[in-house]
């Protein structure tokens, strides 16, 4: 695993400005592929900024990068069934970018044990019960996890 060096609280960047430094130096590098990516980003983020009439904070901003990165997964997957590799690979591409911008995703133990904590903790027992153990999941995995396969895990252990 890479090192990780702590960071003092005061050297902290905003999700947002480190997405407009990053545009900057894209922009002088002449990656176009990256600006074009992370001008979507930026727009998508201030879209939702005058839709509700609010400034994102980080945890806002990371909503909208899972969201994006779903878009991009779903697009994907349609693309591979089609053969548009030519489309499948610019999918891929801004995944991959809008990654670098999510948490760290945890790992299928981690994802597995905070399941079975929130169904503990909730006293969960059937179906029924699917939006009290997501509600709880909800804020702990936002772009540390897909969701989707989330969603899919809980129900089989609901329904199991």
């Amino acid at each position: 695993p890479p090192l990780l060096i702590p960071v003092p609280v005061d050297q902290i960047v905003p999700l947002k400005d480190k997405l407009q430094q990053d545009m900057k130096d894209a922009l002088r590098g002449g990656d176009k592929r990256s600006l074009g990516v992370i001008r979507l980003i930026l727009a998508a983020i201030k879209q939702r900024e005058v839709d509700e009439r609010i400034a994102l904070d980080d945890e806002q901003v990371t909503s909208v990068l899972d969201k994006m990165a779903k878009q991009r997964r779903d697009s994907l997957e349609q693309y591979e069934k089609a053969g548009r590799d030519d489309l499948a690979e610019q999918e891929t591409f801004e995944l991959e970018l809008l990654k670098t911008y999510l948490p760290v995703q945890l790992g299928e133990a981690e994802v597995d044990a905070l399941i079975d904590d929130a169904i503990k903790t909730t006293g969960a027992s059937s179906m029924k019960d699917m939006g009290k153990v997501m509600g709880q999941l909800k804020n702990k995995l936002q772009g540390r996890a897909d969701m989707g396969a989330v969603s899919a895990r809980i129900k089989a252990r609901l329904s199991a």
